[in-house]
């Protein structure tokens, strides 16, 4: 019997890669000795790409489509698409073909080896400014440095995963989701490919610097307590400071030396302090903010319409 792979696929706005992107998608998947299923997941886009997508489902069962009721963000498009693929394993990659969909077979002949995890490493960005990749490669190693998770760096959501795994991650729902971070917490037999990354086909990036910045917090709070831990240490180390500094002016007292007073000096140190409070209290909320949104118990997503899918 033929293995299965299911792409999962999620879109957003992407009426201007969709074509190309389902042709050579089609392309490299199809008279393999396997079978395939691609789930496009529409993310509430407001151009022609659920439309386009829906009309290329009517004429080829191999593709598929689940829209959502709005949008819910493309961590959470990945879920769902892992919720519904059907695949012995399940491919992710984006829309805009930065990832070429060639490397997809590469991918697969990994894990053909008997790894679990097989994800993509960039080699090389094309097309993206100097201000890009700098903010990029120094996003991934903090993050890495701050995760207590061992997450590979100059890697994306664009990897393969087996059953086994995808089954588990079915099992973790929370809300403010960092899937790679996940699929990295769940262990298993893992390694990874490098490739070049592509300039992207046409359309704007759906993942600007405020995007980074949201997903880079989602990643540190999802799996580390540094930043709690850190706000202690700091609070011990202006404690020091202060308690250094009451002992100089007794010593200066005791010894008769004649003390400058200034309120620039005094000022200066209440904002220090001040700023330091309000960073630590801003550090806590981000925590706190996390477990009131788990507590609602809200479902990750809504369905609007399927297509082409087995119930």
């Amino acid at each position: 019997m033929k293995k299965l792979y299911s792409l999962v696929i999620p879109l957003y706005n992407e009426e201007q890669v969709i074509h190309e992107c389902i042709k050579r998608v089609t392309h490299v998947m199809t008279d393999k000795d396997f079978d395939y299923e691609v789930i496009f997941i529409n993310d509430g886009s407001k151009d022609m790409t659920e439309s386009i997508v829906k009309e290329y489902c009517l004429n080829d069962a191999h593709l598929k489509l689940i829209s959502f009721s709005r949008n819910f963000g493309h961590q959470t498009a990945i879920t769902a698409g892992m919720d519904n693929a059907k695949g012995d394993a399940v491919i992710v990659m984006d829309a805009d073909l930065q990832d070429p969909p060639e490397v997809v077979l590469q991918l697969i002949s990994k894990y053909e080896e008997g790894y679990d995890v097989v994800y993509a490493i960039r080699s090389k960005r094309k097309g993206e400014t100097f201000f890009k990749k700098l903010t990029a490669k120094i996003f991934y190693r903090f993050l890495r440095n701050m995760c207590e998770v061992d997450i590979p760096i100059d890697t994306g959501d664009f990897r393969l995963i087996s059953r086994q795994v995808c089954d588990v991650l079915k099992g973790l729902t929370e809300r403010n989701r960092y899937v790679r971070g996940l699929v990295s917490w769940v262990g298993f037999k893992q390694t990874g490919i490098y490739y070049e990354r592509e300039e992207r086909f046409a359309g704007e990036t759906k993942y600007p610097l405020k995007k980074m910045l949201k997903l880079s917090m989602d990643g540190i709070t999802s799996f580390s307590t540094k930043p709690l831990k850190m706000t202690k240490w700091i609070g011990l180390v202006m404690a020091a400071l202060g308690f250094i500094y009451a002992l100089v002016i007794i010593i200066q007292k005791l010894a008769g030396i004649q003390m400058q007073t200034g309120w620039a000096s005094t000022i200066v140190i209440i904002l220090l302090i001040g700023g330091i409070q309000l960073i630590m209290l801003g550090i806590t909320g981000e925590y706190i903010a996390r477990i009131f949104d788990e507590s609602k118990n809200r479902p990750l997503y809504i369905i609007k319409e399927k297509v082409n899918m087995d119930e």
